[in-house]
């Protein structure tokens, strides 16, 4: 289920997969597709092995197209090119398609860094490059990103809004916090802008709730785009 988005994902799911082929696993099945709004919503049935392993690789193909993205970003702002233009032009190909191409401070939330971790231990001995890449970009992207701002050298760094994505109010494992950890490490002070929180800090940060306070104490301002 997406941030802000549980309710929509439930009433108009992209498919049904269940990890039986049972009695009771159809029967399940028929019920969840009676909620559903979906129209010809596809339902398939498999082992639970296989069912997980589809979660596990459709969040790390997400979590790969971020990382691609930011790696993308990050070329471009290292180059002084637009990473808007390249994004709309490699956007365009319809192979490529117009969907998680918004370069972030890495990906972050509950599922995809918890499920791209699981899947690479899941591997083993299995030979893989990729998806080992696909964790280690979500580091690099956020050292690259505190370098950029710590090479600055800012008397104060502000931190407006820390939360995920739109319409959502979680915060808990948001991408911005691996960035901040690496910017107090260098004990550069930190003050954060976030009106849904009314204590007056957040991991030893001070919170200023006001917008114009905080906008003429920070020297520079890190906002998700």
């Amino acid at each position: 289920l997406r941030e802000g988005r549980a309710l929509e994902d439930n009433l108009f799911p992209s498919r049904i997969v269940l990890g039986s082929n049972s009695i009771k696993a159809r029967l399940f099945a028929k019920l969840l597709v009676q909620a559903a709004h979906s129209k010809d919503l596809k339902v398939l049935f498999m082992n639970s092995s296989e069912a997980e392993a589809v979660k596990l690789f459709s969040n790390s193909y997400l979590a790969m197209r971020v990382s691609f993205f930011n790696e993308l970003d990050s070329f471009c702002e290292s180059k002084n090119l637009s990473s808007m233009n390249v994004i709309s032009g490699v956007s365009k190909d319809p192979r490529i398609g117009n969907y998680y191409n918004n370069p972030s401070f890495g990906y972050g939330g509950y599922c995809l860094p918890k499920d791209t971790k699981q899947l690479l231990a899941n591997y083993n001995h299995v030979p893989n490059n990729l998806i080992k890449a696909i964790v280690d970009s979500n580091d690099t992207r956020k050292d690259f990103i505190a370098r950029t701002i710590i090479n600055m050298k800012p008397e104060i760094v502000g931190i407006y809004r820390l939360t995920m994505k739109v319409n959502s109010d979680n915060f808990r494992t948001s991408a911005v916090q691996g960035v901040m950890k690496r910017i107090a490490a260098k004990n550069i002070p930190i003050i954060i802008y976030e009106p849904g929180l009314t204590t007056f800090q957040l991991q030893g940060h001070e919170l200023v709730n006001d917008l114009n306070d905080f906008k003429a104490r920070s020297s520079i301002i890190m906002a998700n785009r």
